[in-house]
């Protein structure tokens, strides 16, 4: 038996010309190896599996205005587009320090940037939230930039081990840090209906939220689990059965969306995390420092908003965007997560 040949295992192939399991589109986790395939994904206006297609990356570079020998932070690293682009921007000079939560995608996004000649002369990446931005002062001295993109990258969403998606089937999960905390299906098991009903409106600003608060805790006092993205999604279907026929698919997808939001915010402690980063902001930036930060929902942006123009009152912002900046329509229609996308920024006195 020790001397019979391994058979060979062929690598997983497509089914048909267009694949639909993540796993199976191994063409698109290997953009060094398919450009071409990965450049029909993008025209088509979708995002390759594994990937994440960086937003307002001009808008940001126009205002950060970054030179040769400044420090500066991407609060939140994710796949590392923009931070490659702010390296380019030094030249060589400088450094850029690059936080992330999330243990599985930044010692991915580590090893690709250290591929692109990025190594810890120019660039350190650290796990940590960027709740926690005073730590890095005592390494880094007074940032001239800082960056942080609020969404949820790609890689995340797209991924079904990570449940972020109604869209496929994956454990309920939603945590950015699978190692801490607990799980959106563990939270729910003893979460009562107003409390639900009352994260569904404050997170998302969910219309429906008494009818799917009342069904989830209904679900689960029966001894059925809603432990799985389709189950969740399942149970939201029941509550909107009777949304006319020709709403209910587009009504179904827009209520998923809002249910997943909500409880993503609520399982990371997302707007505690935001305000303890804004409180703490001002305090890291050097004078004539610059900050930029994309949200993606109303409750990020009005937040953000709120803490500048406390900030800009008191003297401490010499100058705040007066106006959200929004992607332009032709990176919309190649990006379409890029459509919620909205930039505010700040310059300290």
């Amino acid at each position: 038996m020790d001397n019979q040949e391994q058979q060979h295992k062929r690598r997983v192939r497509y089914k048909g010309t267009h694949p639909r399991s993540y796993k199976e589109k191994y063409k698109e986790h290997q953009p060094e190896k398919y450009k071409d395939t990965i450049e029909k994904v993008i025209s088509k206006g979708s995002t390759p599996a594994g990937m994440h297609i960086s937003i307002c990356v001009n808008e940001i570079l126009e205002f950060l205005q970054i030179k040769p020998g400044q420090i500066g932070l991407d609060a939140t690293l994710g796949y590392g587009g923009h931070t490659s682009h702010m390296l380019k921007c030094l030249e060589g000079k400088g450094h850029i320090y690059g936080l992330d939560v999330d243990p599985i995608e930044s010692a991915k996004t580590k090893e690709r940037l250290e591929g692109l000649g990025y190594g810890t002369d120019i660039l350190t990446v650290k796990l940590l939230n960027f709740a926690n931005i005073d730590q890095i002062i005592a390494e880094s001295g007074p940032l001239d930039f800082v960056l942080a993109d609020l969404g949820v990258s790609s890689m995340q969403i797209d991924n079904p081990d990570r449940g972020f998606s109604y869209k496929v089937e994956g454990p309920l999960d939603l945590r950015l840090d699978p190692s801490k905390g607990i799980s959106a299906a563990e939270r729910l098991k003893n979460i009562s209906q107003p409390e639900l009903e009352g994260m569904l409106i404050e997170n998302s600003d969910e219309p429906y939220a008494r009818e799917i608060s009342r069904a989830i805790v209904s679900e689960i006092k029966k001894g059925r689990a809603i432990d799985t993205t389709t189950r969740l999604r399942e149970v939201i279907e029941g509550v909107l059965t009777s949304v006319p026929a020709s709403e209910r698919k587009e009504i179904i997808k827009k209520t998923c969306q809002r249910t997943f939001q909500a409880l993503r915010i609520d399982v990371n402690s997302e707007f505690e995390v935001l305000e303890q980063f804004m409180e703490k902001l001002p305090n890291v930036l050097a004078k004539g420092g610059r900050v930029a930060i994309l949200t993606f929902h109303s409750g990020e942006d009005r937040l953000v908003k709120q803490y500048f123009k406390h900030f800009y009152r008191e003297g401490i912002y010499s100058d705040i965007a007066k106006d959200v900046i929004r992607p332009s329509l032709e990176e919309c229609n190649i990006n379409s997560r890029a459509r919620s996308t909205k930039m505010r920024w700040a310059i300290k006195a």
